[in-house]
């Protein structure tokens, strides 16, 4: 296979040691500049603190599972190109990872050369534009997000800045457009697994985004809470 002539950079996150050390050989064999590390909680710091052009990301992982740590890089604004390895292969399992930002799928035990070959593909493919599934900004009713510069403008018509924490809540309950997002998920995703505030918080986050955006906030039409089950988010329709 050719080998990269830039020094593109991967991280690897595997935590069958004897699995990773050898991707990272041949990863490093090929040319890249491969970061590798074994669980996900590592994993989504290096996303945090370092530039990468693709991860390769298990799906089983220890701790926090490949799901959560895409979700979570996603909910942050990174756009890094993914490519999910898992041991499960169900139609169920291929969609999931794509639908929360994965870019491909490749199921276990796979060929090498294969997986270079996706490798190569994804990289080589990055800088022909932006992720069109990451959404920058999203306006219903009167109200407008723009995730990049974390302002709104709410049905006042007033622009305000608020928190990483409050645009990352907002991005992952309008991404789930009619759909409920569990209080579990939203903790895990939002806040981190090795955080654990009180569900209370969230309460208070929806809250204020009622405040925000909602004509009348006992009434909402927007931002929902599902007893004993977590929130959802649904745009009006015209």
């Amino acid at each position: 296979m050719e080998k990269s002539t830039k020094k593109y950079r991967i991280l690897l996150v595997e935590d069958e040691k004897h699995l990773r050390d050898a991707l990272k050989l041949n990863l490093d064999m090929e040319g890249y500049d491969t970061v590798d590390v074994g669980n996900g909680g590592e994993a989504i710091e290096k996303f945090r603190h370092n530039r990468f052009d693709l991860a390769i990301l298990d799906v089983m992982l220890p701790g926090v599972d490949g799901f959560t740590v895409c979700q979570t890089v996603r909910l942050e604004g990174n756009d890094t190109p993914i490519l999910f390895l898992t041991a499960k292969n169900t139609t169920r399992d291929r969609v999931e990872g794509l639908k929360i930002g994965g870019d491909d799928y490749l199921a276990k035990p796979f060929d090498l050369e294969e997986l270079l070959l996706r490798v190569q593909k994804l990289i080589r493919r990055r800088p022909e534009g932006p992720d069109l599934s990451q959404v920058d900004e999203i306006s219903f009713g009167n109200n407008h997000i723009n995730f990049k510069s974390f302002e709104i403008r709410g049905k006042d018509g007033l622009s305000v800045q608020i928190s990483k924490k409050e645009i990352m809540l907002l991005k992952l309950l309008t991404k789930n457009d009619g759909q409920v997002v569990s209080r579990e998920e939203i903790l895990e995703t939002v806040w981190g697994y090795d955080v654990f505030p009180s569900t209370r918080t969230i309460d208070n986050y929806i809250l204020a985004f009622r405040k925000y955006f909602e004509e009348d906030s006992r009434t909402p039409k927007f931002f929902h809470s599902v007893r004993g089950v977590g929130y959802k988010f649904t745009r009006e329709k015209n």
